[in-house]
C-alpha cells in the first residue's frame, strides 16, 4: 500500500476530465473483467479523459462472498491488477489513472480487504481499503473483509481526490468526515449498490450530504449487471455541494460517461454541467424500472452461466405470460420452448391465451398434456383432494425440467412474491426451476407490469405481446373444476397490503390490526406466511427488486414455535 497521499509527476491543470466506466463485470472472471477495463480505459483516453473510473471489486466482480477467505483467489487477483497496469502501459496509456476495485490481503493478519487501486505508468500507483463494510440486507461483509483505516487523497494533474468506497458514504464519520478536513478538490466513491425500487433518489440525495460535507462534487460510480439473485443498476452519477445533478448515466446497460471538472471563478466554482461533455439520462417510469431490473437479471443470469435459451410452463395465466414476456425481452422469443401442460380441468380459453402469447413472442410452442400421466399415477396411487391437484401440478414440474435436461435449457419459475410468502405453490411442481424472474413481485405489481409492457409495445408500433384475457380474467391454477386463486387467499389487492406490512415492514399482529386489517385476514395471511418457510429456501433465486427480498433480507427459522 502507498502512503495515504499521493501525488502525480504532472503539473497542475484547470481541471480534469473523468470517464465513469459503468460495466458489467462476472464474479471470478479476472481475465473476461480486467479486458473489458483495458477496452474502456482505451476509449476514454481517447476521448481526452485523464481518470477513468470502475465500479467496486472491478476485477473480481461483486460480490465474492466466501471467494474472498481463498487466497489462491486472491492472489490471481492481484497479479491480474499488476499484468492489466502493464498492459495499459504497453497500449500507451501510462499516463491515464484508472480506478478499479478488487480483493487485497491484510498483511498483519492475512485477511482480505476490499480494495479500490489506481493503475498508473504500468504499476500500482495507489490504493485504498473500504473502511465502513455493511452487514445488513443483502450484505454481508463484516464477515468477509478487514475494514481500511484511514482516508486516502490522491493528487492528479493538480486536482486533490478523495477516495471512497461505497458503504464508506452511507455512515458518518470514518473516511469522508477526514478528507473533509483536508481540502479535496473531489469525492470519488466506486460502488456495487444493488437495485431496489426507488433507491436511485435515495443514493443522489445522500452524495449531495456528502458534496456539502467535503465542500465538493461527489462522483458516485455504480457498477451495472446481474449477479445471482442481486440486479446492479449503474445510474452512475456527478452530483455538487449545491443540489445540482452535473452528470446521470444510463440505468441497467453498460456506459461510458464524461465528466469534466473545472475551476472558475468564486460564483460558481466551476461545478456547472457541460452539456458537451456530460449527459444527464431521464429517469425511468417506476414500472419500466422494474421490468428492466426483472430482465436484465435473467440476461445475465443466462449469459454468465452459459445457458442460450429458456423453458417453462403456458398457462394461459398472467404469471407465465409476464415471465415468458421477460424471457423474450432477456434472450429472443426464438430461444424459449413453452410447454402448454392443459389438466382435464383446463379452459379453452386458457389453451387459447397461451398459444396467442407464444405465437406474438415468436416462441417455440408445443402441448403436453397432463391428463394421461395423471391417470397412471392414479391406478397406482388412487389419491384424492389436494394431493391429487398437487400431483398434476408435479406432472407439469417433472415435464418442465424433462425439456430443461433434453435440451440444455434454463427452467423458469413463474410464481410470484405473493404466492411464495403464502406458500400457494406446488413445491417440486410449479416450483421447479432455475431461476425465478418474478419471485420479488407482489401479485397486483405483476398486473402493473404486464400492463406497461403491453403499452410499451404499442408505443413502438409493435403487438402487444400479452393477451388481454390474460390480465382482465381471475387467477386460477385450473387443478380442480371452476377454481380460483380467491377460493384459497384473500383478494390479492388486500393480501398485497397485509403482506407488505408483515415482510416489508415487519409489522406484528397488533400492529397489523392497527393498520386497519380486519381479524380474520390477518391471522389468514400470518399462519399461511409462517407455515410456509420451508418452501420458500427451496425455491431458485431470482432478481431482488424490492426493498426486502425472501432469501438474503428476510432469514427465519424454519422450526418456529413463536405464534402472535
Amino acid at each position: 500500500m502507498t502512503s495515504s497521499e499521493s501525488t502525480s509527476a504532472a503539473s497542475p491543470s484547470t481541471g480534469l476530465l473523468f470517464g465513469l466506466a459503468q460495466i458489467d463485470t462476472c464474479v471470478g472472471d479476472l481475465k473476461g473483467n480486467a479486458a473489458k477495463v483495458l477496452e474502456q480505459s482505451g476509449v476514454a483516453a481517447e476521448r481526452g479523459a485523464q481518470v477513468v473510473v470502475f465500479p467496486e471489486m472491478t476485477l473480481t466482480g461483486y460480490p465474492i462472498e466466501d471467494l474472498a477467505f481463498r487466497a489462491t483467489f486472491r492472489r490471481a487477483a492481484w497479479q491480474t491488477a499488476n499484468d492489466l497496469a502493464e498492459q495499459l502501459r504497453q497500449e500507451g496509456l501510462a499516463e491515464l489513472f484508472v480506478v478499479v476495485g478488487t480483493v487485497g490481503t491484510d498483511r498483519e493478519h492475512d485477511r482480505p480487504r476490499n480494495r479500490l487501486v489506481v493503475l498508473h505508468d504500468g504499476v500500482v500507483w495507489a490504493g485504498y481499503d473500504k473502511h465502513f463494510l455493511p452487514n445488513y440486507g443483502v450484505f454481508d461483509e463484516f464477515r468477509i473483509f478487514t475494514p481500511g483505516e484511514r482516508s486516502v487523497v490522491l493528487e492528479i494533474h493538480g486536482v486533490r481526490v478523495g477516495l471512497a468506497i461505497c458503504e464508506d458514504i452511507w455512515q458518518d464519520g470514518g473516511p469522508v468526515a477526514e478528507l473533509a478536513k483536508r481540502h479535496i478538490d473531489v469525492l470519488l466513491t466506486i460502488n456495487g449498490s444493488p437495485y431496489e425500487e426507488g433507491k436511485g433518489h435515495v443514493r443522489q440525495e445522500l452524495a449531495v450530504r456528502r458534496a456539502v460535507e467535503v465542500n465538493a462534487p461527489v462522483v458516485y460510480l455504480n457498477q451495472v449487471g446481474g449477479q445471482d439473485d442481486l440486479v446492479f443498476d449503474g445510474g452512475s452519477f456527478v452530483v455538487d455541494p449545491d443540489g445540482q445533478l452535473l452528470e446521470r448515466s444510463p440505468s441497467f446497460r453498460e456506459d461510458l460517461s464524461f465528466w469534466q471538472l473545472t475551476f472558475g471563478d468564486e460564483d460558481d466554482g466551476g461545478h456547472r454541467l457541460d452539456s458537451s461533455v456530460s449527459t444527464v439520462s431521464p429517469a425511468l417510469d417506476p414500472d419500466e424500472e422494474v421490468y428492466r431490473a426483472c430482465v436484465l437479471g435473467l440476461k445475465d443470469y443466462m449469459a454468465k452461466n452459459h445457458f442460450t435459451g429458456v423453458c417453462l410452463g403456458l398457462s394461459g395465466g398472467i404469471d407465465s405470460a409476464l415471465v415468458a414476456a421477460m424471457a423474450a425481452d432477456a434472450c429472443g422469443g426464438e430461444h424459449i420452448w413453452g410447454i402448454s401442460m392443459p389438466s382435464m380441468y383446463s379452459s379453452l380459453g386458457s389453451k387459447d391465451d397461451a398459444a396467442d402469447l407464444a405465437k406474438n413472442l415468436g416462441a417455440r410452442y408445443e402441448i403436453q398434456p397432463v391428463e394421461p400421466l395423471f391417470k397412471a399415477y392414479q391406478q397406482q396411487l388412487h389419491l384424492e383432494g389436494v394431493a391429487a391437484e398437487n400431483l398434476q401440478a408435479r406432472i407439469r414440474g417433472v415435464i418442465v425440467m424433462a425439456y430443461s435436461n433434453a435440451k440444455g435449457l434454463l427452467a423458469l419459475a413463474t410464481g410470484n412474491k405473493s404466492e411464495l410468502a403464502c406458500g400457494y405453490s406446488t413445491i417440486y411442481g410449479d416450483a421447479v426451476g432455475g431461476y425465478a424472474p418474478i419471485k420479488d413481485l407482489l401479485k397486483v405489481r405483476v398486473w402493473d407490469l404486464a400492463r406497461w409492457r403491453n403499452r410499451r409495445a404499442e408505443e413502438l408500433g409493435e403487438q402487444p405481446p400479452i393477451p388481454v384475457n390474460s390480465i382482465t380474467k381471475p387467477p386460477s391454477a385450473e387443478l380442480r373444476p371452476g377454481q380460483q386463486d380467491s377460493d384459497s387467499l384473500p383478494e390479492y389487492e388486500l393480501l398485497d397490503q397485509v403482506l407488505a406490512a408483515y415482510i416489508e415492514h415487519a409489522h406484528g399482529r397488533a400492529d397489523l390490526l392497527k393498520d386497519g386489517f380486519d381479524p380474520e385476514t390477518v391471522d389468514t395471511v400470518m399462519r399461511l406466511v409462517d407455515r410456509a418457510e420451508w418452501k420458500r429456501r427451496q425455491y431458485p433465486m431470482g432478481p431482488k427488486v424490492t426493498a426486502l427480498a425472501f432469501g438474503r433480507d428476510r432469514r427465519l427459522p424454519v422450526t418456529n414455535a413463536f405464534r402472535e
